[in-house]
């Protein structure tokens, strides 16, 4: 009976999972929702464009150069008298132009310099921003595939454990006709195969739900289209490299790669640059100025008249009084950047705690399951006795049946235990910066075909 069990549980997971040759690996869920999850996209596109404040920084800096052409229809009437007193109009007409070229280079602007520094803080921040959706992205299609894959682990231990359910109650209404079962083993039978229908209903909605969730993730069809998931290899978990487990390690490592504090950093530095730039607003600037002019028929008393000035100086500017403004600006700079301080305080903590959530997921996970598979082969004696004592007339049916609930019970909690492990180590890679495709790869060979 036992071995019939086993052969039903591995053939419901080979029929619902089907051939690995063909299958989609978690390497290739990741690559696929790279080039086409909407969310790692739209980043993207912010990074694309928060870049763009750099070269538009450095442009302020450089020379500037400006043209600037203008032609004038002139109309001027001229009403007076003439020598006998009368009055008389007279119309003229005329155009006049005027070219210009105008190249300004600022020598002296300190609000441009902290424009420029803050400019390459944001583009920093960015490119971390960019960084951490790529980490999360990594984190999400590991645990919708991984989910996809408990449940349809899940789908395969009530299949199997109704094939259990069916050849009980089958037994049950042998014994019963033969004048040695009950009618109380009858209904203990049918009720608990009754109840196994139930839960493949819910089975079958979270198989469904799962494979949606992660087909919205990479974009393309699963399992619809004869391209099922690759299976956990359980016998390869042990060939899996340890991560280190001190705690010390981790936080170290997450406080110098985290995307998300190398982006609060930045933050914060452009918070800080933000404030030298408003109390710029206290200081003089200095350009440098060159212009070349061209004018023609400037008035009616230079008709047909042409005119060509050089110039070349320096321009200063002096800030007196602002009604305010600037001290304004700098208190509310301070604000913003105190602000900033206190989101990275936050945010470091924050990673503290969930870097200890992450590595005693790692840390615990091991010898749970290793207690886990103690629990099974326990749990396989305690079904093989229970068959034994009924066959003896020692123990009744519901002693069996409970002896296969508690089986399934273990079973899916080693089932759940082993890709709470593994989607533990990924979260805890994405943490320090580490859940890239390298990292994916590794998870991935433990897959069954691979």
């Amino acid at each position: 009976m036992k071995t019939t069990f086993k052969k039903a549980t591995l053939s419901a997971l080979l029929l619902g999972l089907c051939s690995a040759a063909s299958s989609m690996d978690l390497l290739q869920a990741y690559q696929a929702a790279q080039k086409n999850d909407a969310t790692i996209l739209a980043a993207r596109a912010t990074a694309a464009a928060g870049r763009e404040r750099l070269p538009q920084a450095t442009s302020q800096l450089l020379p500037n150069l400006s043209a600037s052409v203008a032609q004038t229809n002139n109309q001027l009437a001229n009403t007076g008298t003439d020598f006998l007193g009368k009055e008389q109009t007279v119309h003229t007409g005329y155009l006049s132009n005027n070219q210009s070229v105008t190249l300004r280079q600022s020598l002296y602007r300190p609000y441009l310099s902290a424009q420029y520094r803050q400019a390459k803080a944001q583009v920093t921040d960015v490119e971390a921003t960019l960084s951490q959706e790529e980490q999360n992205l990594a984190v999400r299609v590991s645990g919708a595939y991984f989910e996809a894959l408990l449940s349809h682990d899940q789908l395969a231990l009530i299949l199997a454990q109704r094939t259990a359910y069916t050849k009980q109650l089958d037994a049950a209404l042998k014994s019963l006709a033969a004048g040695a079962g009950t009618r109380t083993d009858i209904d203990e039978a049918r009720a608990r195969l009754d109840m196994n229908t139930a839960l493949e209903i819910e089975a079958r909605q979270n198989v469904d739900y799962t494979r949606q969730q992660l087909q919205t993730l990479v974009n393309q069809p699963i399992d619809q289209m004869g391209e099922p998931l690759s299976p956990l290899d359980v016998d390869k978990l042990n060939t899996l490299e340890r991560l280190p487990t001190d705690l010390a390690h981790w936080v170290e490592r997450a406080e110098q790669s985290s995307p998300q504090l190398i982006s609060l950093k930045a933050q914060l530095e452009a918070a800080r640059l933000d404030v030298n730039k408003a109390q710029t607003g206290h200081l003089p600037t200095l350009d440098a100025i060159a212009q070349w002019t061209s004018s023609e028929s400037e008035n009616v008393t230079n008709i047909k008249s042409r005119y060509v000035n050089n110039t070349f100086g320096l321009q200063l500017s002096i800030p007196l009084f602002a009604g305010g403004y600037v001290n304004s600006s700098v208190r509310q700079a301070l604000a913003a950047q105190e602000r900033a301080e206190q989101l990275l305080e936050a945010g470091r903590r924050d990673l503290n705690l969930r870097v200890y959530k992450e590595v005693r997921g790692v840390s615990e996970s091991l010898p749970k399951m290793s207690a886990l598979e103690q629990a099974l082969r326990s749990a396989d004696q305690l079904l093989l006795s229970s068959r034994k004592s009924l066959q003896a007339g020692s123990r009744t049916v519901l002693d069996v049946l409970n002896a296969e609930q508690q089986r399934l019970s273990v079973m899916r909690d080693l089932s759940q235990a082993r890709y709470v492990y593994l989607i533990s180590r990924i979260r805890l890679l994405s943490l320090v910066g580490s859940a890239d495709e390298a990292a994916l790869s590794g998870i991935s060979q433990l897959l069954v075909g691979k």
